[in-house]
């Protein structure tokens, strides 16, 4: 099998030499004066190996290291120093280098190094034609279901992965949003770049723009060190974006102008800088709404809206429900070290009577907690946890008590009772589940988390 190899260092008598040391059989050497011009040459060409100086001017050895992991993670480095110190050998393999040669080199050496180095490659990339061909054999085998719904997301996923379209996944909270962006990503043409997942709802508002785009040390207090975004470090590949419907508006405008010009600036920059991503969003909000009620860009709501995927809530694929538990089951079995067969009649009864408000994640949690308490191989009704077999267990939509409340003197104090009082009622419902709770609610789970915060709510004594 034919290899690239790339040689980078400033010293053109050391690259001459490896040059005429490696280039025999079928291998091919490419050189290189320093970190950018092998970034720009790994752009075109198909390299197989890079050896890098440990010390150059401008992108030195640890920082071309650090880009190669990001961009080109199939390819292995081999780091060459004069300064053969543990330290640098130690730091150099800490950042994912394959190896490392002290300079000045034994040839004998450096080609049974090399030598290795490319058999690992081609280990890597047999691997992945393995998984490709499984993928072909088994597609989205990740994804459970054979529902007539399911089936349509299935389809979907199988139309949409090779495509550079931008995917919305809408539905309730625990439907497998993140579970779907991964399987789009996996069997599409970027298998083999970057998946990066970043939930809008979970970072704090003044940290979202240097989060998404990256920032330059000093570009603010804290700014200890330059930071690279989540687009960049998903160039190439697939960024996902969670939670869409709960980013500030703010940031909308930013997040529209890099889908449409594949273009960011990070924070403290004057430069603008090029991505190659593939971006999928996410929402449990219905974003027509929002646009309604100025909450969310319409403009991006558009943008992202190019190819939509409603997943269906649990209760709408129930026939898919015997196989979702047994395969959680087997899976979490094995983590706890048991072998767990199967369910018994009625304990699989009482799984399809619930209407499963927290979905799919609400499902994978009872089974978890089933197969912990399970004494046998079998799992049983008494294994289940008792919110199952309450008769209001509610349904999203369904009405939720509202306290009386006159004409208050004290406003803000009253509409705290009253969300206390919805909190509380969603939880009594939902015996404490809180991912539950807060679908019933209609808001995230973040901020169901927030408000028991604030409002002081012990969510154990709910439990049973």
């Amino acid at each position: 099998m034919s290899h690239n190899v790339l040689v980078v260092d400033d010293e053109p008598k050391l690259c001459d030499l490896l040059v005429s040391a490696l280039s025999q059989g079928e291998v091919q050497v490419f050189t290189a004066g320093n970190g950018l011009l092998a970034l720009a040459l790994m752009e075109q060409e198909s390299i197989d190996l890079v050896i890098s100086d440990w010390r150059m001017p401008g992108m030195d050895g640890p920082q071309l290291l650090a880009e190669i992991r990001q961009r080109f993670p199939q390819v292995p480095v081999i780091v060459m120093t004069a300064y053969s110190t543990v330290k640098n050998a130690v730091q150099s393999m800490r950042n994912g280098a394959f190896d490392y040669i002290a300079k000045p080199f034994d040839i004998d050496e450096l080609d049974i190094t090399v030598h290795k180095a490319l058999q690992f490659r081609d280990i890597l990339r047999d691997n992945a034609r393995m998984r490709a061909e499984l993928n072909e054999q088994h597609p989205f085998d990740s994804l459970v279901g054979e529902s007539p719904t399911f089936r349509r997301v299935l389809q979907a996923i199988d139309a949409v992965r090779d495509s550079t379209a931008t995917v919305l996944l809408t539905g309730e909270s625990g439907t497998g949003k993140e579970m779907v962006a991964r399987a789009i990503h996996q069997h599409g043409n970027r298998a083999h770049q970057p998946f990066v997942a970043v939930n809008c709802a979970a970072i704090p508002e003044g940290l979202l723009e240097s989060e998404m785009f990256g920032h330059k040390k000093g570009a603010f207090t804290g700014a200890v060190s330059d930071r690279i975004g989540r687009f960049q470090q998903a160039d190439k590949g697939t960024l996902f974006l969670d939670e869409v419907g709960d980013m500030p508006l703010a940031l909308q405008a930013k997040i529209l102008r890099a889908l449409q010009e594949r273009l960011i600036e990070p924070v403290g920059e004057t430069r603008e800088r090029k991505v190659d991503v593939r971006v999928i969003a996410a929402t449990h909000k219905n974003l027509v709404e929002a646009v309604a009620r100025k909450e969310f860009r319409e403009d991006l709501y558009y943008r992202l809206n190019v190819f939509p995927i409603p997943l269906p809530a649990l209760r709408e694929r129930s026939e898919d429900i015997p196989g979702l538990a047994h395969h959680f089951a087997g899976l979490l079995g094995a983590e706890a070290g048991k072998r767990i067969t199967g369910f018994s009649p009625r304990a699989l009864q009482a799984m399809l009577d619930y209407g499963w408000p927290g979905n799919i994640r609400e499902l994978q949690n009872c089974v978890e907690r089933a197969t912990i308490v399970a004494q046998g191989s079998l799992i049983e009704e008494q294994d289940l946890p008792g919110y199952l077999f309450q008769p209001a267990t509610g349904q999203p939509g369904d009405a939720l008590p509202l306290p009386v409340v006159g004409v208050p003197d004290d406003l803000d104090g009253k509409l705290a009772e009253v969300e206390k009082a919805w909190i509380l009622a969603a939880l009594q419902q939902t015996n404490g589940v809180q991912a539950a709770a807060a679908q019933l609610m209609g808001i995230s789970e973040r901020s169901l988390w927030y408000r028991l915060k604030k409002l002081a709510i012990q969510v154990s004594r709910f439990a049973r």
